[in-house]
């Protein structure tokens, strides 16, 4: 089920950008599953048709779901193998922080800040002593 908060400072496309995407990774919807058309998904919730456009497009691109042209938008498997990419590159961070002895705190500073800079559209940039530092 998905719900637009029309009083949320978060944009209508991002929540159902961001709705979609965590029931694909918590596998509420499985690999497989057809979407609903990008009209009848924008009727149902009152959107328009290019808000709903633009999540579809933003889930395309992460790996998401994948558009089969008429056949419809579907749950990619894709997106199963993107979280797998993020293990493996979870661990091989982690098998670096203890090399060089940063503590699990700054360790996990350093991720968040990388990870902000990553939504602010910058390279997540983390300088040598810690995170926001060049």
């Amino acid at each position: 089920m998905i719900v637009i908060d029309s009083a949320s400072p978060v944009p209508p496309f991002e929540q159902l950008r961001a709705q979609l995407a965590r029931q694909i990774q918590d596998h509420t919807l499985a690999v497989g599953t057809q979407l609903p058309t990008i009209r009848r998904l924008a009727a149902d919730l009152g959107l328009a048709v290019n808000t709903v456009g633009r999540a579809y497009r933003a889930l395309e691109e992460a790996g998401l779901i994948e558009t089969r042209g008429r056949a419809g938008s579907f749950v990619s498997a894709a997106g199963e193998q993107a979280r797998e990419r993020a293990r493996r590159a979870a661990a091989e961070y982690a098998a670096v922080i203890a090399g060089v002895g940063i503590d699990t705190d700054e360790a996990v500073r350093i991720v968040q800040a990388a990870l902000a800079n990553g939504r602010e559209g910058g390279r997540g940039r983390v300088g040598p002593t810690g995170p926001g530092t060049a």
